[in-house]
């Protein structure tokens, strides 16, 4: 069985499980599954505006799922793409509506720079503590994910106020042209694909790959061979931040024309999920993410063709992610018990080491 085979099948059996437990739950409602999910895929594939939805979901969690990954690559767990998503928007925002001294294509370009730059100097925060601190960037990106929120909220009640009930700022003076009206899908989409097909390339093709490949799994080792493995550490947690932010700017150029508070709930915490249910497999990435983003897009349709809530695409999503990071886990833990062992057995030799030593001395 090939290597991709393998991936492909073992996302295929945790997302069969996990509709076959949906079908469960909606039997148990006294509705039909059959009718429920067809009822899901045809709101986001059988119209377009159903598969606009999805496909404007689609975009931002391609980028989050894929800053995690890149992240995860190098030994980070980068719960922080949400902050950074957050941080890009309001950022875009800020030179979208007040740098009108640039022509067009330079405030688009600007607009993009700008998120990239903010949120790569955000993800240097837990990236240094971790490499030369050793603080968990676990906690410390969990933490920002909450002041970025309230900094963003802060500018939209206040400076950036556009004096709305709702927190928002003033309409940006470019937007990305949308591609399938009435729904919000952008040409955002083709940027997002753009960029994660590069970084495919540069992660399995190229020497800065190989580099961070080899960071992730023992640092130590990258150190021995000549990588260094803290800035290599630090560079991948900053191209993680720049994804994160380029999410951010395509919706508020694409999507909202503005920047919105609350916009980027959860765009983060799928995107990551996302990731996981594949261990930040780069080529499987996207398609999770694109499932995740079409149960989104059709849970709105099946609960108005039928009497199953939407709520239940939630319970399909999470017990899809259960079945699929089980595995994940059982492989962690054997990870811990090897090195473990490793540790124990150089600890008796290091013993054994120092005993001839001192039995050489005496004689």
């Amino acid at each position: 069985m090939s290597h991709s085979f393998r991936g492909l099948y073992k996302i295929l059996i945790p997302l069969l499980l996990a509709l076959g437990i949906g079908a469960i739950f909606i039997l148990a409602i006294g509705e039909n599954p059959m009718e429920a999910y067809g009822a899901l895929i045809k709101g986001a594939f059988g119209t377009k505006l159903g598969f606009g939805t999805t496909i404007a979901g689609f975009t931002p969690l391609l980028l989050t799922s894929i800053a995690f990954a890149v992240a995860a690559k190098a030994g980070a767990f980068n719960v922080g793409v949400e902050g950074e998503v957050i941080l890009g928007g309001i950022t875009a925002a800020y030179i979208g509506v007040n740098w009108n001294f640039l022509p067009t294509p330079l405030l688009y370009v600007a607009c993009f720079a700008g998120a990239m730059v903010v949120t790569a100097l955000w993800a240097l925060i837990p990236a240094v503590l971790k490499t030369y601190y050793n603080v968990s960037e676990v906690c410390v990106t969990i933490l920002m994910n909450t002041v970025a929120l309230y900094i963003s909220s802060y500018l939209v009640s206040g400076p950036m106020s556009a004096g709305t009930a709702t927190p928002q700022s003033e309409p940006v003076l470019v937007t990305l042209p949308k591609i399938m009206k009435p729904s919000s899908a952008n040409a955002g989409l083709f940027i997002a694909i753009a960029i994660v097909a590069v970084i495919i390339y540069m992660l399995y093709k190229t020497k800065w790959g190989y580099k961070i490949t080899t960071v992730g799994t023992n640092p130590a080792h990258a150190d021995y061979v000549g990588i260094h493995s803290k800035r290599v550490f630090i560079n991948a947690m900053l191209l993680s931040g720049m994804l994160g932010g380029i999410a951010g700017c395509i919706e508020v150029l694409g999507v909202h024309g503005y920047y919105l508070d609350g916009f980027a709930r959860d765009l983060g915490t799928n995107g990551m999920l996302a990731a996981l249910i594949v261990k930040s497999n780069m080529i499987f990435t996207p398609f999770t993410a694109f499932f995740i983003s079409a149960l989104k897009s059709g849970a709105m349709a099946m609960q108005q063709a039928t009497n199953v809530p939407k709520s239940i695409v939630d319970t399909v999503s999470a017990v899809f992610i259960i079945i699929a990071t089980m595995e994940f886990v059982i492989q962690l833990k054997d990870r811990r018990n090897k090195q473990k062992k490793s540790n124990e057995i150089e600890n008796i030799t290091d013993k054994s080491g120092e005993l001839d030593k001192m039995e050489g001395g005496e004689s």
